[in-house]
């Protein structure tokens, strides 16, 4: 590891002299791309991060919200003031681990479950839901269904031992991640006021104290390795970068942390995980605008003779950094050791510089391995000034083959087809809060009330008893989580292919009747360096950050993740989105048809539909190219009224259109028992993707059309109870039963299997 020869000229003159080998390599992983967002950063300021709901917005390991009362849990967050909202929060925060699950996919993946699960405890929640947004190359290669296979079982295998259901996300598959594929994991945790903590160190005097798994030399490096292009030797080469997880470690660290913060003994915390012990502790001093003395040699280890700088930056999963008022420091170490987990005070807190000294062992000398300023070091990392290329637009040419093979051909694409073999490894049940679960538009999770005192209901491992959820508790808020984005739109409109990830999420949100509350981010994208790769990457941010604002929603937290290139080439720009939303209650309408009510219901779209087919599955299959469709102008207000229609009692079965367009959410809403009757002009309005839209099986079609306000909303068809999707489009027909389209969207299954 080596500091640029600017970056090394700065550090020389801040510290006056030439640093030591220690403070090189806490310089080259703190001021790399992946900590110090040197590339991005200058860009982030397009997003908005506040609002009356947020509590803690950018900066901190997650953020945290405060729920609305169930009575405004329907109404959206620009109509509500201050006394809406209750005593109740929430932290979402989302992480990136995509170098690390192409050199392991399975240790890759897992441990960027355990890291997004600590900056969840880290605020003093308790984390109750996951989400994984996962991007792979083409499915039809060998290296592909290796990368995905590998990263769903780290996946499941940590989020099923440590507790935590895994209630939604996404997949997607596209040739710009042959060599690079991307995994998204977000999480959900649940406090309150008494409860909160930040990484803001408190004063001078305090005791550091690391807590958890003992440290050994796994993921050394691994800030500055994320911040690099994959090299074609990246699987063996750069394997000792990538930590290795224990989920069992990371449960009793969960439940550590849960009676830790009962007694108010945090302080401050931050979890150990870019950068190890440096990263953490420093920025936890720096936030605060305060110094340490760290003895790197008390630091509890796994391997014999480990050196400073080995202790330094190791990426030893399952570790949190505390700060504890001296009086208590024994009580943590009782209640470390009540979970079997390791405890050292390795320093404190002071209010000069940042010092870490270590020695080899007693007899030998104690020497100061690094001095400098912790907010040089946190935040001094100079900002890059990169030139961009501007994104051009497409040509319009597309086919138009026969209905029947279009049909079967975006049906059966990997991206429209069924992920159930992904979602059912997934315990999403656990906990008992999930009342929507994976393979709906959105995942509904049920937010019970907190005590008088404060605790939590649940207790914080069981989360109550089933009886808790859906109609036995009408008042309650449930809480509607999607997450994704669309590489084929991103990469055929970066811009647009953004706002229209956003209004998507949305869009599945209201879908089960629920309205945005926040969201957080993951920007993924390839070599800054290279002006076009960087031009498309501003446009995502920008796209994004457009996107969520005419949404009224604040974007609270994220995570950049840049240097996606391998051999292959960059990834598309991919702004993967995780939206939060609340509803009254949770019991929202299936994306189901119901054939009891077919005779006397109708098929709705509700929604502003466009002529464009650019970066949609029909054009993927077909071949050509297409302008991206033009968005409604005014998404926010789409997005409420559309949550509105979900909402009423005569709605009875609401699905979004999305990927594959019509055509896909009409087979997706068919069963053995309920088929649908559909007329559609051309090929376009069957395949055409723009978001903002909904298909809705309803009993009073007069009230749908005066709750869309001036949302159009066209007659699709009827209900039928064959079982079968009979589609006319244009002068073709096609009619496909339910065990056929079963069929068509099982190709994961089929393959996988």
């Amino acid at each position: 590891m080596s500091l640029s020869e600017t970056d090394h000229e700065l550090v020389i003159a801040e510290l006056g002299r030439e640093p030591t080998p220690a403070e090189v390599a806490l310089f080259e992983n703190l001021w790399s791309e992946h900590c110090a967002y040197r590339s991005s950063r200058p860009l982030l300021s397009a997003f908005d991060g506040e609002g009356e709901q947020v509590i803690v917005g950018p900066g901190d390991d997650a953020a945290v919200l405060a729920l609305p009362d169930a009575d405004a849990a329907d109404t959206p967050p620009a109509e509500r003031d201050a006394d809406d909202y209750g005593d109740q929060y929430v932290t979402f925060g989302v992480e990136s681990h995509n170098h690390p699950s192409f050199v392991d996919p399975f240790d890759g993946a897992a441990t960027g479950v355990g890291g997004i699960v600590r900056d969840t405890m880290s605020m003093g929640a308790y984390p109750i839901a996951l989400l994984d947004s996962l991007y792979f190359g083409g499915f039809d290669r060998e290296g592909s269904r290796y990368l995905f296979e590998g990263v769903v079982e780290g996946i499941s295998h940590y989020g099923n031992c440590i507790g935590v259901p895994t209630v939604g996300g996404s997949v997607a598959f596209h040739g710009g991640y042959e060599g690079n594929p991307l995994v998204n994991v977000a999480c959900v945790g649940v406090t309150n006021e008494e409860r909160l903590v930040t990484a803001t160190a408190r004063e001078p005097g305090n005791r550091l104290l690391l807590v958890g798994n003992a440290t050994g030399r796994d993921g050394l490096g691994g800030a500055s390795f994320a911040s690099e292009d994959l090299a074609e030797d990246a699987e063996t080469e750069d394997r000792p970068a990538v930590q290795v997880g224990d989920p069992y470690a990371e449960k009793r660290l969960i439940e550590c942390n849960e009676a830790l913060v009962d007694e108010d003994l945090v302080l401050s915390a931050r979890d150990l995980g870019a950068a190890g012990l440096g990263g953490a502790s420093s920025e936890l001093v720096a936030k605060g605008g305060l110094g340490a003395r760290i003895e790197l040699d008390r630091v509890h280890q796994r391997e014999p003779n480990m050196n400073a700088l080995e202790i330094l930056l190791a990426e030893s999963q399952e570790r949190m950094c505390y700060e504890v008022a001296p009086e208590n420091v024994e009580r943590v170490r009782e209640l470390a050791d009540r979970f079997d987990l390791g405890c050292s005070d390795i320093g404190e807190v002071t209010d000069g510089n940042y010092v870490c000294t270590f020695a080899a062992d007693e007899s030998a000398d104690r020497e100061i391995v690094v001095d400098a300023d912790a907010e040089f070091l946190a935040d001094g990392a100079p900002m890059n000034d990169l030139a961009a290329d501007a994104p051009t637009d497409p040509d319009r040419d597309h086919p138009e083959p026969a209905l029947e093979d279009a049909f079967e051909a975006v049906v059966s694409d990997p991206n429209t087809a069924s992920k159930r073999w992904v979602y059912r490894q997934y315990d999403h049940e656990v906990g008992t809060r999930t009342a929507m679960k994976p393979g709906d538009d959105a995942a509904i999770i049920a937010m019970r009330e907190t005590s008088e005192s404060g605790e939590s209901v649940d207790g914080g491992t069981t989360g109550g008893s089933a009886a808790d959820l859906g109609a036995a508790d009408p008042e309650g808020v449930g809480l509607a989580l999607s997450s994704g984005a669309n590489p084929r739109w991103t990469s055929v409109a970066p811009y647009d292919g953004s706002r229209a990830v956003a209004l998507e999420n949305a869009t599945n949100l209201a879908a089960k009747g629920a309205v945005p509350l926040a969201a957080v981010d993951c920007l993924n994208g390839g070599n800054p360096e290279k002006p076009g790769v960087y031009g498309g990457f501003k446009a995502i941010v920008d796209g994004l950050a457009d996107g969520c604002r005419a949404l009224d929603t604040p974007v609270v937290g994220g995570n950049v993740s840049l240097y996606n290139d391998s051999v292959e080439g960059p990834i598309p720009p991919t702004p993967t989105l995780a939206l939060l939303g609340t509803r009254a209650g949770y019991d929202a309408p299936p994306a189901e048809l119901d054939p009891d009510a077919a005779a006397d219901s109708e098929l709705l779209l509700v929604g502003h539909p466009s002529d464009g087919l650019g970066g949609s599955a029909y054009l993927a299959a077909a071949g050509g190219s297409d302008r991206f469709p033009s968005l409604p102008d005014a998404p926010g207000a789409t997005v409420s009224s559309l949550a509105a229609v979900a909402r009423h009692d005569a709605t009875l079965a609401t699905h979004d259109v999305s990927d594959g367009g019509l055509a896909v959410a009409l087979a997706e809403l068919v069963s053995e028992e309920a088929g649908a009757d559909v007329a559609l002009p051309d090929h376009v309005a069957a395949f055409e993707e723009t978001p903002g839209r909904l298909v809705v099986q309803t009993t009073d079609p007069d009230a749908v059309a005066e709750i869309a306000d001036d949302l159009p909303v066209f007659r699709l068809g009827d209900v039928t109870t064959d079982g079968t999707l009979s589609l006319a489009v244009g002068d073709e027909s096609l009619a496909v039963d339910a065990d056929a389209i079963r069929e068509l969207r099982g190709v994961i299954d089929r393959e996988l299997a």
